[in-house]
């Protein structure tokens, strides 16, 4: 967990600490354009991931700064991170202790997950926004799963422009053999993950249905594979000059309500807010479990839509939970009852006050 950050040039910020003393819950208060998420944003690149809001690195820098940025922590361990832009380079970097690290080597020093405001409505968005937002949690334990979306997405690229071109079918058989693979090592990802996560998530169920999926579920590996390729093979007939096939790329993933025993899309949007931050803790906990890391929990605007009586519930659970949060809101009232709490002021992309709660155990 974070002991003290720094970030510099980014954002609004030109130079903002905080220094967290052991605190467990940080609380980021302020008004709209106050620079509250920016350092939200800022711990997330510490994962070595594009970060909350998956910003372009070139906007990550201060406006009127020098074209680069760095944001700087020491952990509780004593380990030094870093993800900096230097100005004038397209790329970031990272340091572990002062020395040189990919990106990649980051996630062995933290572990964490986030919700911004845009998930507050995942549940009746498009199948596209609630695969990517899986996806990413399914990737926390499988690092290569990210990959081989991309990849899949690459393949299926290259399959729309061999079938236009009319390339011959030892070629598309080589392409569709590809393509089988990866998606079946895709859809296997997901399938573990949700029954991982379902262990843990007990208000709550997660799903994931689709073709492939359905393959995995009621054969091996290998004969998914052949019946996939098998598929895709006799459908190699262009539609309106597009290729329509069904795959791991139209796979939906569902939630189920326990408490209120309805789907999660057909729920309030105070009730989805409120599924999904449980949904989110129980992350955390596998987390924990597979990693033996506590994890940093990111909730952006976290008390939005949720009554009080809802706020009540998500403040014990996040004080229950074994991860350090950090957490934004407008009001600090909000916020006020929150045990083990450090509440960081925020105006104008700079820290104002700094308070430990005084229910708060260092």
């Amino acid at each position: 967990m974070i002991n003290q950050i720094t970030l510099t040039n980014f954002r609004n910020h030109s130079c903002s600490r905080i220094k967290i003393d052991n605190c467990k819950n940080i609380i980021i208060t302020g008004p709209n354009g106050a620079g509250k998420t920016a350092i939200l944003e800022a711990v997330s690149l510490l994962s070595g991931e594009r970060g909350l809001r998956g910003a372009d690195i070139q906007n990550l820098s201060k406006f009127d700064g020098d074209g680069g940025f760095s944001v700087f922590a020491t952990l509780q361990d004593d380990t030094d991170i870093s993800v900096y832009l230097s100005p004038n380079e397209q790329t970031r970097h990272a340091k572990i202790d002062n020395e040189n690290a990919t990106l990649t080597e980051l996630t062995k020093c933290l572990r964490m997950i986030w919700l911004t405001p845009k998930e507050d409505r995942i549940f009746v968005e498009s199948a596209s926004d609630r695969r990517t937002f899986f996806d990413r949690l399914s990737a926390s334990f499988e690092p290569s799963h990210i990959g081989r979306i991309s990849r899949l997405n690459k393949l299926l690229s290259e399959r729309g422009g061999a079938l236009k071109n009319g390339a011959d079918n030892n070629w598309l058989d080589a392409l569709d053999n590809q393509i089988a693979a990866t998606s079946v090592a895709i859809a296997a990802d997901r399938i573990r993950y949700a029954s991982e996560i379902n262990y843990f998530f007990t208000s709550g169920a997660v799903s994931v249905d689709g073709m492939v999926e359905r393959l995995v579920l009621e054969n091996n590996i290998t004969s998914a594979e052949k019946i996939y390729f098998e598929y895709l093979k006799k459908n190699r007939e262009l539609v309106g000059d597009k290729m329509v096939i069904d795959g791991v790329h139209k796979s939906d993933f569902g939630v189920f309500n326990k408490n209120l025993n309805l789907p999660a899309h057909i729920t309030s949007t105070g009730q989805q807010k409120s599924i999904l931050i449980d949904l989110i803790l129980a992350h955390a906990k596998l987390i924990h479990i597979k990693t033996g890391k506590k994890p940093l929990i990111l909730l952006d605007e976290a008390a939005a839509h949720l009554d009080n009586n809802a706020r009540t519930k998500l403040f014990q659970d996040l004080n229950d939970c074994d991860a350090q949060v950090w957490a934004t809101g407008l009001d600090k009232n909000v916020f006020i009852n929150i045990p083990n709490a450090l509440f960081v002021s925020c105006q104008n992309g700079e820290i104002s006050n700094i308070v430990i709660a005084e229910n708060q155990n260092v």
